[in-house]
């Protein structure tokens, strides 16, 4: 897989994860733009992929969820490499 390709596919599996991890948690959209201090608009779209996240804005995710953004990659660079599509996508 090409890097653009491979790079595509890790962005769209990290919003799948990041979906994943406001789910376990049992945190609204809303709940987690209140957390996080970013607008729910903004976490819906990274989660639809219609926007790529900035660092900054992923790191304020990822520390509202309690997560380590290197793990969230590395899952989503995981699920990427294995060629599967992501299964949080509506």
């Amino acid at each position: 897989m090409p890097n653009d390709k491979l790079s595509a596919a890790i962005s769209s599996h990290v919003a799948c994860v990041l979906k994943e991890e406001r789910e376990k948690r049992g945190l609204s959209l809303k709940m987690l733009a209140k957390k996080s201090g970013i607008s729910r608009q903004t976490i819906s779209y990274v989660e639809q992929e219609v926007q790529s996240p900035s660092l900054d804005t992923l790191l304020r995710i990822t520390s509202a969820l309690d997560v380590n953004l290197a793990k969230i990659i590395g899952r989503a660079q995981k699920r990427a490499s294995k060629k599967s599509p992501p299964t949080a996508k509506p």
